[in-house]
C-alpha cells in the first residue's frame, strides 16, 4: 500500500466569484504567502482541523453559534427560522444584528446534546446565502 504524503501534489481547478478571490488575494499578500496554492493549502488544513474539532465534540454542551448571512438571499430568512424552530429544545436564545444593508449577524445560544448542536450548525452552514457559521462550545460540568 502506497503512503500519500503532502509532497505528492495533485492539480485541481476551481471557480470562485471575483470578489471572493480578491479578498483572498488581499489576505495572502498581507500574510506574506508566496502563492495562492500555499494559501489554499493552509486554508484547507484549517478547514480540516476545524471539522475534526467539531467531530470530537460530544456529550452535553453549552455554546454559541455565530452566523453571518445575506438577508437579501431569496427564501433564506424563512429557512433559517424553520431550522431554529425545529430545535427549540436546544436553542435558548438568539440575538440578531443588522451589520450592513445586506448582511446580518445572528448569535444563537444553545445547550444540549453535542450531536444535535452540531446538526443545527451544519444545517445553517449548508444554506445558500450564509457566509459563515462558527460553533463554539464548552462541556457542561455537573
Amino acid at each position: 500500500m502506497k503512503m500519500t504524503h503532502e509532497s505528492d501534489l495533485s492539480r485541481i481547478g476551481i471557480s470562485l466569484p471575483k470578489n471572493l478571490l480578491d479578498k483572498f488575494d488581499t489576505i495572502l499578500e498581507y500574510r506574506g504567502y508566496s502563492s495562492r496554492s500555499e494559501g489554499i493549502r493552509d486554508a484547507i488544513r484549517s478547514y480540516i482541523t476545524y471539522y475534526q474539532w467539531m467531530s470530537d465534540v460530544e456529550g452535553e454542551r453549552q455554546g454559541v453559534i455565530t452566523m453571518v448571512y445575506d438577508h437579501e438571499q431569496r427564501g433564506l430568512l424563512q429557512v433559517l427560522t424553520e431550522i431554529q424552530h425545529e430545535h427549540l429544545d436546544i436553542i435558548q436564545s438568539s440575538l440578531h444584528a443588522h451589520v450592513t444593508h445586506d448582511k446580518c449577524l445572528e448569535i444563537i445560544l444553545v445547550r444540549g446534546d453535542a450531536g444535535k448542536i452540531k446538526k443545527i450548525a451544519e444545517s445553517l452552514m449548508a444554506q445558500k446565502g450564509v457566509d459563515s457559521v462558527k460553533l463554539t462550545t464548552i462541556p457542561i460540568e455537573e
